[in-house]
């Protein structure tokens, strides 16, 4: 596998950028890995980096973009933080990753079974954590289907607040980032949310929430 250059990066299109993180999560699920030499990929990286995407997920142990995704050194940017919301912060180095270096798309990918989705659910307090989970809890009360046990314990619950909260994340991005809105619209990027379902390893990108001109 050849390590991304600018002009590699450049002949990427956002649709074909999500083709690409398809089709590695393919060969993840299928335990068919490319293989890489990482060691002459940092070499070739050490002067210069063009990530075809950016992808926001959580700092959950099991949701390694770069290992989902079946991608190597220099391929995509990782923002990872729990329950993967955006902030100010993850907006800037968005913005960085797309109007200064060149990626293709965004992805926020969430994924099955998220603690901090639980948290939220459950309405939990915990030193600097509170101000976290406040940020989710829009999405716990978005959810309308659910009328009993609108707790963790509900499993189908947890898992349409994660959705919700993906969706929300989305949009917040398109709200938030008039940069990043702009180039999405001109059709220099894409956006598309999803999840990792943790068990099988497989991605569901979600048609509601992908935005790709």
């Amino acid at each position: 596998m050849k390590t991304l250059t600018k002009e590699m990066q450049t002949a990427i299109t956002p649709s074909k950028a999500l083709e690409l993180l398809q089709d590695g999560n393919k060969r993840f699920v299928s335990n068919l890995k490319i293989n890489r030499n990482l060691l002459q990929q940092a070499n070739e990286t050490s002067d210069g980096q063009h990530p075809f995407a950016v992808i926001l997920s959580c700092i959950d142990s099991r949701t390694s973009a770069e290992l989902i995704f079946d991608q190597g050194l220099g391929d995509i940017f990782s923002a990872r933080i729990a329950g993967n919301i955006v902030n100010e912060d993850i907006l800037g180095s968005m913005e960085f990753a797309c109007k200064v270096a060149g990626s293709k798309i965004i992805v926020v990918l969430g994924h099955t079974k998220c603690g901090a989705v639980k948290g939220a659910c459950d309405h939990v307090e915990m030193g600097n954590l509170t101000a976290l989970l406040s940020k989710i809890q829009p999405a716990v009360y978005d959810e309308k289907t659910v009328a009993d046990n609108r707790s963790s314990s509900n499993a189908e619950f947890v898992e349409k607040v994660s959705t919700i909260n993906v969706k929300r994340t989305v949009k917040a991005i398109m709200e938030r980032s008039p940069i990043l809105k702009e180039m999405i619209e001109k059709g220099e990027i894409g956006i598309v949310g999803g999840t990792h379902d943790i068990a099988t390893g497989e991605v569901l990108f979600y048609e509601d929430a992908l935005i790709i001109n």
